[in-house]
């Protein structure tokens, strides 16, 4: 199978991340899996703590999720743990769409009556906990404490530095501990790179052999599986009833004359309709040929 993983990240910007995310991957993976890692290349991949910059980064996302449909990914996996554009790459996509922060909190469910959340500053922090009553997990969520990494990009030092990599350790783990004494029973690190830091160290427990939970870890077999689960049900893993319903086909010529001709790609326009009026010509990433490669 064949798994889109998409990190927020701009590559270049994060030191030996992108390495060693990889080898993580690479390590965790089923023998018959490939993954693709693709980061931000557009705009921004440094600040994504921030509403706004999210939101910029978060049409790139979506573009690619045209883009692995269109080249037969099985399954797209967002790698952020606030899910930017989860909901609308489901409704774009018929294969599955898994995000970092819907999984690691399902699936912590799964290792304990609750759950805790290490957020990476406190910026971060009321997205990460909006999320989780988004997805109606409030009630099994213990306690959120929270590193102090104003600059995102400062956790990149911790996969140069021996010595830094023991200071953000040290940090993580006296805010999961935290989490511990108010009765935690699985710690969630809220943040890939911070994920990929606790792998590289080899750190997976807190205090009382609390687990910590790898994010990255449960979405790829997270992914393998809805893979594996989409095939056996005849390609209905996602549910496209109401929430991640498309337009109906008899809507997307017309929508496609102002959107753009690559919207939702796996809806076929009727062909009497398919050949009404000329298709949109903007400039909006919706609108645009999707890149090979």
């Amino acid at each position: 199978m064949k798994l889109w993983y998409q990190s927020m990240s701009k590559q270049q910007a994060w030191g030996r991340y992108a390495a060693v995310l990889r080898k993580h991957l690479d390590a965790i993976r089923e023998p018959d899996t490939e993954i693709e890692v693709h980061g931000i290349t557009k705009i921004g991949g440094t600040g994504d703590q921030f509403r706004y910059l999210d939101y910029l980064e978060t049409g790139e996302v979506l573009e690619n999720v045209h883009r692995a449909v269109q080249e037969g990914f099985d399954a797209f996996l967002i790698g952020n743990i606030g899910d930017p554009g989860l909901l609308q790459a489901r409704e774009i996509a018929h294969i599955p769409v898994l995000g970092l922060g819907e999984t690691s909190y399902h699936l912590a469910c799964m290792m304990g009556a609750n759950f805790s959340l290490v957020t990476i500053n406190e910026k971060f922090t009321p997205r990460i906990i909006e999320n989780v009553h988004r997805y109606k997990l409030e009630g099994r969520l213990a306690a959120v404490n929270r590193m102090q990494v104003d600059r995102i990009v400062d956790l990149a030092a911790g996969f140069e530095s021996p010595q830094a990599l023991k200071v953000i350790v040290e940090q993580f783990l006296a805010a999961a501990n935290a989490n511990v004494a108010a009765g935690a029973e699985v710690v969630i690190a809220a943040g890939g790179v911070v994920m990929a830091l606790l792998a590289h160290a080899g750190v997976h427990e807190a205090a009382r052999h609390t687990p910590i939970l790898n994010g990255t870890t449960a979405l790829v077999k997270a992914g393998e599986m809805a893979v594996r689960l989409n095939r056996l049900m005849g390609g209905r893993f996602v549910s496209k009833t109401m929430s991640y319903a498309p337009p109906p086909p008899e809507q997307i010529a017309e929508l496609r004359r102002y959107y753009g001709e690559y919207i939702y790609p796996t809806v076929k326009a009727p062909a009497a309709s398919a050949k009404q009026g000329p298709r949109a010509k903007g400039r909006a990433f919706r609108s645009q040929p999707p890149r090979k490669g």
